[in-house]
């Protein structure tokens, strides 16, 4: 329940960063919003959630702030964005109210990373959570589950009255987006065990959408996962991770050829999109009753049908879904938790002995979608160690049969408007919420210049 909770933690943590700070400004335009009349914006804010009591002072404080920053010329995340550009098409009301809550997002934070040292020790990266454990026998006291409980809960509250309705109301104002940016395929390894019988007492359950046939969803096999290197700068061919290899071949752009450090993974031969739409998508048609509810809550509330998950507007949607039916669920997790007795002295560690040789694999779900670990090991020593992350999954480029990966696919047909100020790309790319940074570095040792690199 400890690791699920700091699991939980972690998701809401990252969900609300990634819709409010990396990708709200994709669809909110901050220069219309100093234009607003506060007035006008606490009446929106009552339309977008009708349990907020925000008035027009609160909305003239938050216009305020807003040009304070952007007056002192130093205007951080705020500058070089494409203001102005016709895709935005909130009225400046919407535009205040939407970085109001950018703005209590950068105090939420404070609150989810709370939680993890409250039970970890330490936010980001709580080591207490490798190879199994938690780092609490005695220290798990009331005060500190009492403690946990409240960040939990203001958590939850700022879920319930502010992300998932600020990203329903962006879904039914900007609802063109439900038939941009799709894929075909999902897949998720399932997430947060409530029993030892995985993948059976996986709360989000493990499995695989093919064609978007969201009520035929599929096991997972994994032995039927392939990274195909044909089109990355890796040596090699298609192989299982278990005997991946990672042997750099750097041969120059070339998008007939090579022209990625990312591989492309594939399942049963086919691209497969992972993340908060997989899981939700497949939460949904395995039944999951708490992510029923809740997207046939938010469809009502955006006036869209199921398909339009299937989108770049859906996938934004889906993070805040899954971070409700999460923050709801970590009520229950908490209820669970009962102080250790005064004076115990259970066990810190677990006594293992490892095998001279062998071969392991671990599969969860992070935040941004199916993660895998293979390990091999011989004498003592590991032989072979190899990942597939989500990104990979979702920005490897084509693979052997030349089917291209899935944010590629979804980038196919997208309109844009202006090809100097390309927004309607990056609202698609943001969506999936790139981490590539190891993926696209360039150094050159040898001389002290940058590189142009065009996408094509």
């Amino acid at each position: 329940m400890i690791r699920n909770l700091l699991m939980g933690a972690q998701w809401i943590h990252d969900h609300i960063v990634h819709f409010y700070q990396l990708h709200l400004l994709d669809w909110v335009d901050i220069t219309s919003a100093l234009n607003a009349d506060p007035a006008q914006a606490a009446s929106v804010d009552k339309q977008i959630y009708a349990g907020r009591n925000r008035n027009a002072a609160y909305f003239s404080g938050v216009k305020q702030r807003l040009q304070t920053f952007v007056g002192s010329g130093q205007l951080g995340p705020f500058a070089n964005g494409y203001w102005g550009h016709s895709g935005y098409i909130l009225s400046p009301e919407e535009n205040l109210v939407m970085m109001a809550n950018y703005l209590e997002a950068l105090r939420i934070q404070i609150n989810a990373a709370h939680m993890h040292a409250i039970l970890a020790g330490k936010n980001p990266h709580p080591h207490g959570m490798i190879v199994g454990g938690v780092p609490l026998n005695k220290d798990l006291t009331s005060t500190r589950i009492n403690e946990f409980a409240n960040a939990s809960n203001a958590a939850r509250d700022f879920v319930t009255t502010c992300y998932l309705p600020d990203a329903t109301w962006l879904a039914a104002r900007y609802a063109d987006y439900a038939s941009i940016g799709g894929s075909e395929n999902l897949m998720s390894f399932g997430e947060f065990p409530l029993g030892g019988a995985e993948p059976d007492s996986l709360y989000f359950p493990r499995g695989a959408i093919f064609n978007r046939q969201t009520a035929a969803v599929q096991p997972v096999d994994i032995s039927q996962i392939s990274e195909h290197v044909t089109h990355s700068w890796y040596s090699g061919s298609a192989l299982h991770p278990s005997q991946g290899q990672t042997v750099p071949n750097y041969t120059g752009i070339n998008t007939s050829n090579k022209y990625s450090w990312i591989k492309a993974p594939r399942y049963q031969g086919q691209p497969m999109e992972v993340g908060p739409l997989a899981r939700v998508m497949i939460n949904y048609g395995k039944g999951q009753q708490a992510t029923v509810q809740v997207v046939n809550s938010f469809l009502q509330k955006a006036g869209l049908s199921l398909s339009g998950m299937y989108s770049t507007i859906g996938r934004t949607a889906s993070r805040a879904i899954e971070t409700k039916v999460i923050a709801d669920a970590m009520g229950g997790w908490i209820a669970q938790l009962s102080p250790s007795p005064q004076g115990s002295q259970m066990p810190f560690r677990a006594v293992f002995t490892m095998p001279d040789a062998g071969s392991g694999v671990a599969l969860n779900e992070a935040p941004r979608g199916a993660l895998g670990h293979w390990l091999n090991f011989s004498g003592g020593k590991i032989s072979n160690y190899q990942m597939v992350v989500p990104s990979t999954w979702n920005f490897g480029p084509r693979d052997g049969n030349n089917v291209p990966g899935p944010v590629e696919q979804a980038l196919i047909d997208t309109p844009v408007a202006d090809k100097a100020k390309p927004l309607e790309v990056l609202r698609v790319v943001h969506s999936f919420d790139p981490c590539i940074a190891c993926a696209v570095h360039v150094f050159d040792p040898h001389k002290n210049q940058g590189y142009e690199v065009k996408a094509l």
